[in-house]
């Protein structure tokens, strides 16, 4: 789940942690509607930004898949979240 502002905006498929490169690969973002993508958000411990996407789409045929769907993303981690 990826969370903006503490609230979730969207649900991730297939998430990499590459700590070297400083950068999180999702194969997908789902139900993406409220995701903001110049803003920073939080997945899992990180603290990312969007930086790139190879595909967006509003129009998924999948049950039970709502609202924008994203792929090929790939964000660049900030930080940590504080806890």
């Amino acid at each position: 789940m990826i969370y903006q502002k503490g609230k979730p905006v969207a649900r991730v498929v297939g998430a990499e942690v590459n700590l070297e490169a400083k950068e999180i690969t999702f194969g997908e973002v789902l139900e993406s509607d409220h995701l903001l993508l110049p803003d920073e958000c939080e997945f899992q411990k990180y603290r990312i930004i969007i930086q790139k996407v190879a595909f967006a789409t509003k129009i998924d045929r999948r049950p039970g898949h709502h609202g924008r769907t994203l792929a090929g993303c790939t964000a660049e981690i900030l930080g940590y979240i504080e806890q």
